[in-house]
């Protein structure tokens, strides 16, 4: 397995993603991987291995900077981080798309095939690059944030998987219902798996506050990285 750290630009923004890939004389499909609200950090990373381990590339990508990170556990170190993001969603859209073009440009990846998966704030990044009308043939909600932002959405050209616990609190079902709603009227290939008694970052096994809602689920881990695997292999 060859692993590396990536500078990339963002306009005046420097970011570094961690690559991750089997050594080939093949191009590979890439998937990017946003991280959840603490930044680029070792969950992301793991998760860039398990990808690169299906015989992918692994690209975790960077939302907040080269060398900016927050914190498990630190609310405010991580509302501070992702918050402005959140609020600016044409900022958003413009960060991960960076990442793609970086990703796109690594020499083991086949430029054709690319989706994008992301964990809780990760979650969001992903959805807003599909509605950017981004050209990538999927990308993957885990635990995600639905809700939209201000700006106004292209064509939506990705298929799209979320993988969601229904007692999530920070995505009450009405905000399921109004992503359907939003996906059909846009004419989007889409599923939403949503796993009873399961609440926010089930995939994160330091996930343990069940009065902020996040609570790790092995049950429900495992169903959602079989449900990624079949999705990858479908649009690969």
């Amino acid at each position: 397995m060859i692993t590396q750290h990536l500078d990339y630009q963002d306009g005046d923004t420097a970011l570094e993603a961690y690559v991750v890939y089997q050594e080939t004389d093949t191009q590979r499909p890439l998937v990017l991987i946003a991280h959840d609200w603490s930044g680029r950090r070792e969950f992301a990373c793991k998760a860039a291995e398990r990808i690169a381990a299906q015989g992918y590339v692994g690209f975790a990508l960077d939302m907040y900077g080269k060398g900016v990170f927050g914190a498990d556990g630190d609310v405010e170190l991580n509302s501070s981080l992702m918050n402005p993001l959140a609020s600016d969603r044409a900022v958003l859209r413009q960060r991960i798309r960076a990442a793609l073009v970086a990703g796109r440009n690594v020499p083991q990846v086949d430029a054709t095939r690319v989706a994008a998966m992301g964990y809780c704030f990760g979650g969001m990044c992903v959805l807003e690059l599909a509605r950017s009308g981004a050209d990538v043939l999927g990308v993957v909600s885990i635990h995600g944030i639905f809700s939209p932002g201000e700006v106004v959405n292209e064509p939506i050209k990705a298929k799209v998987l979320c993988l969601h616990g229904h007692d999530d609190p920070m995505v009450p079902p009405e905000q399921v219902l109004a992503l359907q709603t939003e996906m059909s009227e846009a004419g989007v290939d889409w599923q939403v798996h949503a796993y009873g008694g399961t609440m926010h970052a089930f995939t994160n096994p330091g996930a343990n506050n069940p009065d902020f809602g996040t609570v790790y689920s092995a049950v429900a881990e495992t169903r959602a990285y079989q449900a990624l695997s079949n999705f990858l292999e479908e649009i690969f």
